[in-house]
């Protein structure tokens, strides 16, 4: 369609214009959760140290017990933190227990129902094998090994690794600053008094949520009135945050009361486009104020979080240094019910989803799809992206989900 950027460009345009990631900081362990890696994490240990036992047992030797009935010595034992000090001969067994250290000469581990004790001592039940249940040195990773690499969000498995590895902190990128900015002289704050002719404000709740979300942190600049003075003040206030992304949602058409793009392009904003080939989302801007990025999403809320999902988020995971910011993040699904042909512009369906095991879900597309209507989104599991000029498609066919109960990251 003449004038609209299509949705792969217009995301490669916006990472582009990002200026590189935010600073790093070193945050302490227990509050990295959710943080992304600024650099990459080595291991400044082994694990385990020691050759441990994988079970509870009998540290052997193998050439004692490779026989049924072979009788062996007690000598001591060994448990997870006060493992037996010497070393293991011939003909002797040292009780033992899981994660506690092999002594020395041991090579195998007598699990306890394979073996009879009485006293000091232990007769082979079921031989054992060189090596068997014996975790060596080093087996999970090795000092200076790269365990996890930067641009990842350190959730609770990636916190354990480094935990493991010995490091009390971390080097992590600081949250970006993101700016949200409402529009309108219809909208008023959630609980309080509307006009006949307002409505709630309901995207920057949504768009402030996505933002957390993806590992930012949020200002709220509040609801500007229609009017180019409000608008610059809600402008200087972003810039005095230091925010690195201000995002508006609403008046950034070209009608009559949609001056948000002119406000900032009086305030200086190296304008980068307006429109994208995008259904709901058409009206998206984005340019860039000196280093502060600046996405202007459309009023309508399903079309805001919709694009919150496909740009917003993006940036802000482009802005916190992580190389898989812009990646597809869809799908595949089988199509629920027929579908006409599209038209020019790629289009994100709300969609219900059939989960049935071992096959791929199925996507059946709500039969309303305006772009103000919440209660849809509400209850929609995942966006059905169809493209451009994508022909008539029959049920059963395969097609492309982006699942909406799931995180994104």
């Amino acid at each position: 369609m003449s004038g609209l950027i299509p949705v792969a460009e217009a995301l490669a345009r916006v990472l582009a214009s990002v200026p590189g990631p935010t600073e790093a900081e070193t945050t302490p362990l227990a509050r990295a959760a959710g943080r992304t890696l600024a650099a990459d994490v080595a291991a400044t240990r082994t694990q385990p140290p020691f050759p441990a036992s994988a079970m509870d047992g009998y540290a052997v030797r193998a050439a004692d017990a490779g026989s049924a009935g072979a009788a062996l010595r007690l000598i001591g034992i060994s448990a997870a933190g006060h493992g037996f000090a010497g070393p293991l001969g011939p003909g002797e067994a040292v009780r033992i227990f899981t994660g506690a250290p092999v002594p020395e000469g041991a090579d195998a581990i007598l699990i306890q129902e394979d073996a009879e004790a009485a006293g000091d001592a232990v007769r082979v039940v079921e031989p054992v094998e060189r090596d068997r249940f014996i975790r060596r040195a080093g087996l999970d990773f090795a000092a200076g090994d790269t365990l996890l690499g930067a641009g990842l969000t350190l959730d609770a498995r990636r916190l354990a690794l480094a935990a493991a590895a010995g490091h009390p902190s971390l080097p992590v990128r600081r949250r970006p600053r993101v700016a949200i900015l409402a529009t309108g002289d219809e909208l008023v704050e959630p609980g309080a008094p509307a006009a006949w002719d307002q409505i709630v404000a309901s995207n920057s709740l949504a768009l402030a949520a996505l933002a957390a979300e993806a590992g930012a942190e949020t200002i709220d600049l509040g609801i500007a009135a229609d009017d180019h003075a409000a608008l610059e003040d809600a402008v200087r206030r972003a810039r005095e945050a230091e925010a690195d992304l201000l995002v508006t949602l609403g008046g950034a058409s070209v009608g009559d009361h949609d001056l948000v793009q002119a406000a900032l392009r009086r305030e200086g904003m190296d304008f980068g486009f307006w429109r994208v080939a995008l259904r709901p989302g058409k009206p998206l801007m984005h340019g860039r104020l000196g280093r502060m990025l600046v996405i202007g999403l459309p009023g309508n809320p399903v079309s805001s979080i919709v694009c919150g999902l496909l740009f917003v988020v993006p940036t802000i995971r482009a802005l916190l240094g992580d190389p898989m910011a812009g990646a597809d993040r869809s799908e595949p699904a089988v199509l629920g019910r027929d579908l006409p042909e599209n038209d020019g512009r790629a289009d994100y369906m709300r969609a219900r989803l059939e989960l049935r095991p071992g096959e791929l879900p199925v996507a059946t597309p709500e039969n309303r799809q305006d772009s103000s209507m919440l209660a849809v989104l509400g209850r929609a599991e995942a966006l059905l992206i169809r493209a451009p000029r994508a022909p008539a498609a029959r049920a059963g066919d395969p097609c492309r989900i982006i699942r909406l109960d799931r995180r994104l990251l």
